[in-house]
């Protein structure tokens, strides 16, 4: 096989001219660790249900990366899920405020590189903070105490977080301008982490990493055994 593909045979192998993946594939599954009813997507999907799912309680993303809702329609809660697999909802979200999914769509993913600007402020007023190609598990140490009220996503694609060590609610920030925080669908200007969210085709294994299962209570030792009796004794 020559090394070298025309337009048309990168396209069809998933490529975009300028080398981004262009693939995407999720299998959803309406119970717990893979069970039940499935359904396969390679493209948006406003309602489970048209899948003949009644919701979404595990998933496995075979390329992405994707961003689900807990609502149809792409409404309420978003939820960043790249490569990887997801047996249960507390693998894609600590916000305890939904246990499955109802919409999901493909999130664009435009380049390796990565820039961002956040505002104290809404419409880009106040103090503001630069991250180029990093992951800031925490903006206290920054200056910003729990208010981003606006930001300018420059490159890439990012995912926000209402507490510190992305927890939370999450917030998905797609290149463009958002100049309030009603623009990301937040009923405050809170987030206090933030991180990128990246393609297969420059990190492998995407972002995402399932917790290893918890090691087995070693047994506990078996009792001494009694002393036996003296030989002989009265």
């Amino acid at each position: 096989m020559s090394e070298q593909q025309s337009a048309p045979d990168q396209l069809a192998a998933g490529k975009s001219q300028g080398g981004a993946s262009v693939t995407y594939k999720v299998v959803l599954y309406e119970l717990e660790n893979f069970q039940g009813r499935k359904a396969e997507l390679t493209a948006e999907c406003k309602d489970v249900t048209e899948k003949s799912l009644d919701k979404v309680a595990s998933v496995m993303v075979e390329s992405g990366p994707w961003v689900a809702f807990e609502r149809q329609g792409f409404g309420g809660e978003q939820f960043i899920l790249e490569k990887g697999e997801y047996p249960r909802w507390s693998t894609w979200t600590n916000s305890q405020s939904s246990n499955f999914l109802m919409s999901l769509r493909p999130l664009k993913v435009d380049g390796a590189d990565h820039k961002l600007h956040l505002f104290e402020g809404a419409a880009f007023n106040g103090r503001k903070m630069e991250i180029v190609d990093d992951d800031v598990p925490s903006l206290w140490a920054h200056g910003f105490h729990d208010r981003v009220a606006s930001i300018k996503a420059l490159n890439g694609t990012w995912v926000a977080y209402m507490y510190p060590g992305y927890r939370g609610r999450q917030f998905v920030f797609e290149q463009g301008d958002y100049k309030h925080w009603n623009d990301w669908e937040a009923s405050t200007p809170q987030i206090q982490s933030i991180r990128r969210v990246r393609d297969m085709q420059w990190h492998k294994r995407g972002c995402f990493t399932a917790p290893a299962p918890a090691p087995a209570p070693a047994p506990a030792p078996a009792p001494p055994a009694p002393p036996a009796a003296a030989a002989g004794s009265s």
